[in-house]
């Protein structure tokens, strides 16, 4: 995993300086690639990163562990309990989510210009430092659990998995992003962190 300690400064060279280009475009040194796109007028900013890691990169036996790390890392880091990360954005005005596609997984914030390096500084702690304790792993699991049966419970929402599992049929796309009972039931702490450090590299983000 890489810092984005740069990343704020980078953020601060592209405000409002060229109209004319949509966006800007840079690969930090440790090969992170940043895109902005500056909006004239606004004082607010939306960071995002995103991970090219989702349901398509799983296997049956690990389904939903990309959406899993997404909610772990929520759950406080060597230096912030969750309480922290929750507290310290909203203290801001600002918000703070997370999704996961089948495709990507994406962290943002948004808060105000003046408050970029800190919420850089709280996703970067987030994705570089959380402590996946196990206790809190095992609390989430009952948490996407129930996700997962609510979901189940719905229709409208069942109907697109069963049809990507006729379509992809053994194909990764074919995999629910929540994962299922089982697969959810038997993701470790090691396997966790080792699928996280498979995936969260500087390439993919």
């Amino acid at each position: 995993m890489h810092s984005l300690g740069l990343m704020e400064l980078k953020f601060n060279a592209f405000r409002i300086e060229d109209e004319i280009r949509m966006y800007e475009t840079l690969k930090l040194d440790n090969g992170i690639k940043v895109i902005a796109h500056p909006i004239s007028g606004h004082r607010s900013i939306s960071i995002g990163i995103w991970i090219k890691t989702g349901s398509i990169l799983e296997t049956p036996e690990n389904n939903g562990v990309s959406h899993f790390i997404e909610h772990m890392l929520f759950k406080g880091t060597n230096t912030r309990t969750a309480k922290d990360i929750a507290m310290q954005v909203d203290g801001l005005g600002g918000e703070l989510n997370a999704f996961t596609s089948k495709e990507c997984t994406c962290f943002y914030a948004r808060v105000l210009d003046d408050h970029t390096a800190i919420a850089v500084d709280i996703l970067n702690d987030m994705l570089q430092n959380s402590k996946f304790d196990n206790e809190d792993m095992r609390k989430e699991k009952m948490i996407i659990l129930d996700e997962i049966f609510m979901y189940e419970d719905s229709p409208e929402d069942l109907v697109y998995d069963i049809l990507s599992d006729l379509i992809f049929k053994d194909h990764p796309l074919g995999r629910p992003i929540l994962g299922s009972e089982s697969s959810l039931k038997g993701l470790t702490k090691a396997s966790v962190i080792e699928y996280m450090q498979q995936t969260y590299t500087a390439d993919q983000w």
